[in-house]
C-alpha cells in the first residue's frame, strides 16, 4: 500500500465515528483517528493488546492517524465492539476507532517503519515470553509459583466503594476473567482474580499495578498469587465464577449500603448481578466526571472513569445506553430480510430462556429480546455481541425497557412480537440442568444430540448441507451414538444452521438438539 490512506479513511466527518456506525465491513485492519502527536507506536499497540495479537502498525503522524492490524478479524471486531460505547484515550485525548478499507497492512517498503517493527517485536517477545516461562514452570513443578494466571489485588486508600463488578470491568479489558473472590484482610479490601491465561495476568499487572481507580484514591497493588486456580462456591457480590451461572448465591449481606444506594438513585446495584461469562468486558462505559480525572493508562484505565455524586461523595451510576441488570436486550443491525422472532428466540435461547421477542415494526433492523433474568441477558451480550448473522455484525446491549410489551388487541404487528414464556424449548428451566455447564461462544463446530439410531452420518451431513452449510467434518460420539459433532465452514454458517435445525424433527419422536461446542474435530 502507499504511504497515504484512501480518502475514505481520511475524512474529517466526526459524525461517522459516533455511535456504532462504521462505514466499512469488518476488517482486521483498524483505522485510528485524532491521535495526539506525541503518542508512540507502543501506546497505539497497547490499545489492541487486550483483544489479541497485534501484527502490524502504521503511524500517519502528519494526519494524527494510525492503522493497526490485528492477527484476526475476530479480535478486531471484539476491539471495535468494546470501544464503541467507551471511547479510548491516549495521553488524556479521545481516540476514534473504525474498520479500515484495507484488508491487511503491507509496510515492508515504507520509510520510517523501523520504530514500529521494534515496538511490535518487543511486545510480541513479552507476550510469548510470559507464556513460555509459565508453561515451563508448570511442566517442571506442576505448579506456577511465579507468573501464574491468578492475581492478588489490594486496594489501598479506599475512599470510594470498590465492588467485584468494578474490578471485573477494569481487569476484563486484558483478557478472559474466569473467577473473582473479594475479602477484607488486615483492614484492607483485597481480591483474588483468575484469568484464562497467564499472559492476560501478566499484561494486567504490568499496566495496572500502582494505578488509581479514582484520582488520589483506590490505588491498585497487584502481585501474582501462589494459587494456580480459584474455587468459587457462590455467585454473589463477594465471589463470582463467570463460567458457572448455575451456582447458588448463598447467604450474603446486602450488596450496597443505603447511603450508597441513594447515590445510585436506585434500590439495586448499578452493575449486573453477573458481569458475563469469560470474555471481554460488556458494552457499558463509565463516563468521566468533573473533578475526577482518571490517569491515562494506555489500554487500561484511561477510558474507565467513574463519576461521583457532588452531594453525597459516593459513587454514582455510570451513564449507560441501557440499564445493566435489566433482562431486556436491544439487538441492532439485524438483516430485516432474513431475521424472524423465532430465529432470535432460538439463537438467544442458547444463553438463557427467552420469554419475549419483538422486532421493531418501523425499523426492522432492531429488536427487543426479553430473557428470564439479568444474568442470562448479560451472558447473551457477552457471547453474541459482535457475531455475524445473515451477513451483518449483530449488536447486543441492555435496553432501557424493563419488559417487552405485547401488542394490544387489533393493533397491527405483522407477527413481529412473540411470547415464548411457556415454550417447551427453554434449555434452562430445570434447576441444576447440565445445560448450565455447557454454555460456549458461537463456534464452527456444533454439538448434536437426541439423534435416533436410524439416522446415518450421510443423513445428517445432507441435512446441514441443505441449509447452505459446508460440512468440513463429522463424527459420532464413541460411547453415545445419540450425540455427534459437526464442523461447518465458518462460525456464521454454524449460527445459521443452529437457528434453522435446532428442534428439527428427525422422526421416531426425536427432535434434534443443537448447541455450540468448545471442541474441534
Amino acid at each position: 500500500m502507499s504511504n497515504s490512506t484512501p480518502a475514505t479513511d481520511n475524512g474529517n466527518d466526526k459524525k461517522k465515528f459516533k455511535g456504532d456506525r462504521s462505514p466499512c465491513s469488518p476488517s482486521r485492519v483498524l483505522h485510528l483517528r485524532q491521535i495526539p502527536s506525541d503518542v508512540t507506536e507502543a501506546e497505539v499497540i497497547s490499545l489492541g493488546l487486550p483483544f489479541g495479537k497485534v501484527t502490524n502498525v502504521l503511524m500517519l503522524k502528519g494526519k494524527s492517524q494510525a492503522l493497526l492490524e490485528m492477527a484476526s478479524e475476530e479480535a478486531a471486531v471484539t476491539m471495535v465492539n468494546y470501544y464503541t460505547p467507551i471511547t479510548p484515550q491516549l495521553r488524556s485525548k479521545p481516540v476514534y476507532i473504525q474498520y479500515s478499507h484495507h484488508r491487511e497492512l503491507k509496510t515492508d517498503n515504507l520509510p520510517n517503519q523501523a520504530r514500529s517493527q521494534t515496538a511490535l517485536q518487543a511486545v510480541n517477545a513479552v507476550q510469548s515470553g510470559s507464556v513460555a516461562v509459565t508453561s515451563a514452570r508448570a511442566d517442571e513443578r506442576g505448579l506456577l509459583p511465579g507468573q501464574g494466571s491468578v492475581l492478588r489485588i489490594i486496594v489501598e486508600n479506599l475512599f470510594y466503594p470498590v465492588t467485584l463488578d468494578v474490578l471485573y470491568q477494569i481487569f476484563s479489558k486484558f483478557g478472559s476473567v474466569l473467577r473473582i473472590i473479594t475479602f477484607t484482610k488486615n483492614n484492607q479490601f483485597q481480591a483474588l482474580l483468575q484469568y484464562a491465561d497467564p499472559a492476560y495476568a501478566y499484561h494486567a499487572k504490568m499496566a495496572l499495578d500502582g494505578q488509581s481507580i479514582y484520582t488520589g484514591s483506590c490505588t491498585l497493588r497487584i502481585d501474582f498469587s501462589k494459587l494456580t486456580s480459584l474455587k468459587v462456591k457462590y455467585n454473589n457480590d463477594k465471589s463470582r465464577d463467570f463460567t458457572r451461572i448455575d451456582l447458588p448465591s448463598g447467604d450474603v449481606q446486602p450488596p450496597v449500603e443505603p447511603c450508597v444506594a441513594a447515590a445510585f438513585g436506585t434500590q439495586n446495584m448499578i452493575f449486573p448481578s453477573y458481569a458475563g461469562a469469560a470474555g471481554f468486558a460488556p458494552a457499558m462505559g463509565f463516563t468521566q466526571g468533573a473533578g475526577l480525572p482518571v490517569p491515562s493508562v494506555p489500554g487500561a484505565l484511561g477510558c474507565l472513569a467513574v463519576t461521583t455524586s457532588p452531594l453525597s461523595g459516593h459513587v454514582a451510576a455510570p451513564s449507560v445506553t441501557g440499564v445493566p441488570g435489566n433482562s431486556v436486550l436491544l439487538v441492532r443491525n439485524l438483516n430485516p430480510e432474513a431475521i424472524t422472532p423465532h430465529g432470535l428466540f432460538i439463537l438467544f435461547g442458547v444463553y438463557g430462556d427467552v420469554h419475549r421477542v419483538k422486532i421493531m415494526f418501523k425499523k426492522k433492523e432492531n429488536a427487543l429480546v426479553q430473557m428470564a433474568d439479568a444474568a442470562q441477558a448479560q451472558l447473551a451480550i457477552s457471547h453474541l455481541n459482535g457475531q455475524r448473522l445473515y451477513g451483518r455484525v449483530l449488536r447486543a446491549t441492555f435496553s432501557k425497557h424493563q419488559t417487552v410489551q405485547l401488542p394490544r388487541e387489533g393493533q397491527e404487528d405483522q407477527g413481529l412480537t412473540k411470547d415464548y414464556s411457556n415454550s417447551p424449548l427453554h434449555r434452562f428451566k430445570k434447576p441444576g440442568s447440565k445445560n448450565f455447564q455447557n454454555i460456549f461462544p458461537p463456534s464452527a463446530t456444533l454439538h448434536l444430540s437426541n439423534i435416533p439410531h436410524s439416522v446415518t452420518v450421510d443423513d445428517l451431513k445432507n441435512l446441514f448441507a441443505s441449509t447452505g452449510s459446508t460440512v468440513k467434518a463429522f463424527r459420532f460420539f464413541q460411547k453415545n451414538c445419540k450425540m455427534a459433532l459437526i464442523q461447518l465452514g465458518s462460525v456464521e454458517e454454524a449460527v445459521h444452521a443452529l437457528i434453522e435445525l435446532h428442534n428439527h424433527d428427525l422422526g421416531e419422536n426425536h427432535h434434534l438438539r443443537v448447541s455450540f461446542s468448545k471442541s474441534t474435530i
